[in-house]
């Protein structure tokens, strides 16, 4: 049993690095592509990185994070900014849920949520990579939702969110106690509900809480999610 689960694993771990090299099969000559951040993103920056050795493939890139941007810039792909390209052509991220037919998100367990939507929402497509395990219902099954939050006063804003359904709402903390930092020097709080019935309205009223800066909702963004599985992979569209 034990050696099977091993291989059902090694099986999936390679179908998401075939999904990642599917897709960034999207990613032209000329174009602005928005780099995630995460284990499965990391795949797919190894693998464009790859393309730009070997093809000598021209394009600029926004990471969603300092380690992405890390990652990209040891592989020589160049990095641009939202001045020199306000749009992006396509972005490439892996979720930590996606809601069936929706294909609405939870992202931000990796700490990069809000440079990640900006991402997201500045991209012409958003292609997800995720395995099947990130596949749900309902969204806030598995895992709480993140929210980014200003450091000051965040204590008021974890027991306003609270009281927007939340079974519980925790600020995330490092190992040594610390309140976890994002790259923008905010905190996250990580809110379960458990179940998700209506994520619009919970959204809007996530962000309507006075020192929010963004939620791991990601709503109408998604394009097409490249789902990885021990049965194949699997193209979901919107």
């Amino acid at each position: 049993m034990a050696d099977n689960a091993a291989e059902i694993a090694a099986r999936v771990a390679e179908l998401k690095r075939e999904a990642a090299t599917h897709a960034i099969s999207y990613i032209e000559d000329g174009m602005a592509v928005g780099l995630g951040t995460g284990s499965t993103a990391k795949l797919m920056i190894d693998a464009l990185g790859e393309r730009v050795r070997r093809e000598g493939l021209k394009i600029r890139a926004i990471p969603t994070s300092e380690a992405s941007a890390a990652q990209a810039q040891s592989l020589n792909i160049p990095i641009t900014n939202f001045i020199n390209d306000p749009y992006l052509d396509v972005a490439i991220d892996g979720a930590d849920e996606v809601q069936t037919g929706s294909l609405f998100l939870i992202k931000g367990r990796g700490g990069a949520l809000l440079r990640e939507k900006i991402v997201a929402v500045s991209s012409r497509k958003f292609i997800v990579i995720v395995d099947e395990s990130k596949i749900v219902t309902d969204l806030g099954t598995h895992l709480p939702l993140p929210v980014e939050t200003i450091p000051w006063g965040w204590e008021r804003v974890e027991n306003l969110l609270r009281k927007t359904g939340a079974k519980s709402c925790v600020a995330r903390r490092n190992d040594d106690g610390s309140l976890y930092m994002t790259d923008n020097h905010n905190i996250i709080i990580d809110c379960d509900y458990e179940r998700i019935e209506s994520p619009r309205e919970l959204a809007d009223r996530i962000i309507s809480i006075t020192g929010v800066v963004d939620h791991g909702l990601f709503l109408d963004t998604t394009t097409e999610v490249l789902v990885a599985g021990a049965s194949g992979l699997q193209r979901l569209k919107a």
